[in-house]
């Protein structure tokens, strides 16, 4: 837990949230905290659960040095967790699968835009919402792309979908129900997720059962595109027409209080200490 990321304190307490619940599961848990990229760990660790978020974490590069000590972790391999985490290389997985995902455009530095607003700026390589903008009025434009733009010297510019939010979240072979995100101001920033009681959650969504189930399809469809393992969290919007749009997979999602899969997982009768059992047992050199 930790790391040397933008989102270091969301995993400390991703983190601290596991280690009680892999305890109360009856674990022998020892925290290792992550100032850098170095991993040192203690003799006679039989398994890694890795709540590492951001990058270092859930770009590919903690699994391949796991992997390349052969010690089981949880999640996916080091290229699944690179392909989810890099905007560009999700976004061509989804449009090679056929998987519905919204309209898009990579800019650099200089580079004019050709995609109508409302648009969404996004780094390419951060997670938890990180330098992310929703663009309704021109004279935005030019401050929120040079700010995203600090993040990888690159931007994902992607065509905004009017709707709804929702997330689905996966534990091995189990796909979890549906959840809407009602942030406030309809965007789910870092704020908006990490401030206790500022964001509503309905768990299961209340949308008709048909575009639950395709949502849930999507979701498996997606997981397996990007060849991921143990855990995931496909991101949606859906149109007042119920069309939906795959935004992206956390192949690392949150262990917080506030957290979506823990929430999801509770809905059908999997607490906490279980779900992070299961996880854990899953965990393996891949």
């Amino acid at each position: 837990m930790g790391g040397p990321s933008s989102e270091r304190e969301v995993s400390l307490n991703s983190g601290r949230a596991v280690a009680e619940a892999l305890r109360t599961a009856g674990y022998d848990v020892t925290e290792i905290d992550l100032k850098g990229r170095e991993l040192d760990l203690p003799k006679g660790i039989e398994a890694v659960f890795v709540a590492l978020h951001g990058e270092f974490g859930e770009d590919g590069q903690v699994q391949a040095l796991l992997k390349a000590r052969r010690i089981p972790y949880t999640g996916s391999g080091p290229e699944a967790s690179r392909r989810s985490f890099d905007k560009l290389l999700s976004k061509q997985t989804f449009v090679e699968k056929g998987i519905p995902t919204p309209r898009f455009e990579i800019l650099k530095p200089g580079q004019k835009r050709s995609l109508p607003l409302p648009v969404v700026v996004k780094p390419i390589r951060q997670g938890s919402s990180i330098g992310v903008h929703i663009l309704f009025e021109e004279s935005d434009w030019l401050d929120a792309l040079a700010e995203a733009l600090t993040y990888d010297g690159e931007v994902l510019v992607e065509e905004f979908i009017e709707g709804r939010e929702l997330t689905v979240g996966v534990v091995g072979e189990e796909i979890l129900p549906v959840i809407e995100i009602k942030a406030p101001d309809g965007f789910y920033n870092y704020k908006a997720k990490y401030t206790k009681g500022l964001t509503q959650y309905v768990v299961p969504a209340e949308i008709p059962p048909d575009r639950a189930a395709e949502c849930r399809r999507l979701a498996q469809l997606t997981f397996g595109a990007l060849d991921c393992k143990d855990m995931g969290r496909v991101d949606f919007r859906m149109t007042p027409a119920g069309e939906l749009f795959v935004l992206e997979l956390n192949n690392i999602p949150g262990f917080t209080g506030t957290s979506l899969l823990p929430k999801a997982a509770r809905a059908i009768g999997i607490e906490f200490p279980e779900l992070c059992d299961r996880i854990i047992s899953m965990a393996s050199v891949h």
